[in-house]
């Protein structure tokens, strides 16, 4: 017997947690685990000013960017495009399903202005080998 899916899906309303919707063994979730990311509030707290507008999360900026390298993605535009539409990539980083994901320009203007003369990403890199040992 032929059949056909409908579309009616789409608009329905469901309630769900994203923890309910990753997958208990993805990979995000074991280096969740794996990982306290906390580190990296003391690493970057000379680099912010205690006066001005909110600032992203420093480790929502690092856990993108971890995201970039780990699923291979080619550019930090694509990066948040992915990060937009994929659970488990929400999950991780701690933003729900309507919340808004940074802007890909905001990582690069860190990067420029806040984070270039500073060893931060030298420091997460070995912490992580420190931790995989």
């Amino acid at each position: 017997m032929l059949t056909k899916k409908s579309n009616e899906g789409r608009n329905q309303i469901e309630f769900n947690s994203l923890e309910d919707l990753v997958p208990k063994d993805h990979l995000l979730r074991k280096i969740e685990n794996a990982l306290d990311f906390n580190f990296i509030y003391d690493e970057v707290a000379e680099l912010y000013s205690a006066i001005g507008r909110p600032s992203i999360d420093p480790v929502v900026l690092v856990k993108i960017v971890l995201i970039q390298y780990i699923f291979g993605i080619s550019s930090m535009r694509q990066t948040i495009k992915e990060i937009e539409v994929n659970i488990a990539y929400r999950w991780f980083l701690g933003y729900s399903i309507s919340e808004a994901i940074p802007h890909f320009s905001t990582f690069s203007k860190n990067y420029e202005r806040r984070f270039k003369d500073s060893d931060l990403f030298a420091k997460i890199f070995a912490r992580i080998l420190e931790k995989a040992e």
